[in-house]
């Protein structure tokens, strides 16, 4: 394999779809927030992504067959008749610089091929929120990002880079003649972070009128807030057996006059 190439396993033919992408990357916003919806709307699978720029090993399952990393395409026929959606997410971010655009632009070939006109890109924004995520939105045009402000979005702070696909997609969309907006939840960057997605999932919906439901969200979050309590603790008493060990040293010092 010399170069990114994307395999459709079955053909598809949508109504106006829109292309929602969520590679792995802070909090797994992006990722948590696709797999969400391919599970809740019953999306299936129809095409791959594999490049050589993700990184050189392979994922064994429970029987002990392999398979190189890659990305995933799955599509949803909107029963409402407006737009469908093709949704992404993958295995890991490309390693290299020129992977990142290369991917990129694969995904928008494979886009404008099936007639997308507006993609949105998901990821997240480090930052420790103490009361709800919220969402940040950077777009295109200004059109496209109204909406998404309407909906709930706050605009992305002036200069604040947005990196790997998430941000190359909306750069290079413009070549392509394709809108696209990147929303990014809160999150402190080192934890998955179902809240931060959900924060992402209620501007999107809100922003497209999609019939999704998020409660079935709540159950993650629940443990992701456990599991931050619990580090936290861990934390708190590192920092405590620190402080009593400082304590002891100081006893130990002796002075000479």
């Amino acid at each position: 394999m010399k170069s990114t190439y994307i395999k459709e396993n079955v053909q598809v033919e949508l109504n106006n779809p829109i292309l929602v992408e969520g590679f792995p990357g802070l909090g797994l916003v992006g990722k948590i927030a696709i797999r969400y919806l391919i599970k809740r709307l019953g999306a299936k699978r129809f095409a791959y992504l594999y490049s050589p720029h993700f990184p050189y090993f392979v994922l064994v399952n429970k029987k002990g067959d392999v398979r190189l990393l890659r990305g995933t395409f799955y599509y949803w026929k909107n029963p409402s008749g407006t737009n469908d959606l093709v949704l992404f997410t993958g295995d890991s971010q490309s390693q290299t610089v020129e992977g990142q655009y290369e991917i990129a632009d694969r995904m928008l070939d494979f886009a404008q091929k099936h007639n997308v006109k507006t993609i949105i890109t998901i990821g997240g924004y480090r930052v420790e929120a103490k009361e709800k995520p919220k969402a940040y939105a950077a777009a295109t045009n200004q059109p496209l990002l109204d909406r998404a402000l309407k909906a709930g979005a706050i605009v992305s702070g002036s200069g604040s880079p947005i990196v790997s696909t998430a941000g190359l997609i909306l750069g290079l969309a413009r070549f392509k003649h394709i809108e696209a907006l990147c929303l990014l939840g809160e999150t402190r960057g080192y934890l998955p972070d179902p809240m931060a997605a959900r924060s992402v999932l209620e501007v999107l919906k809100s922003t497209f009128n999609f019939d999704v439901d998020l409660t079935g969200l709540n159950e993650e979050i629940a443990k992701a807030e456990t599991m931050v309590t619990r580090l936290q603790k861990i934390e708190e008493k590192r920092a405590l057996q620190a402080e009593e060990t400082r304590k002891e040293e100081d006893k130990k010092i002796t002075y000479i006059s």
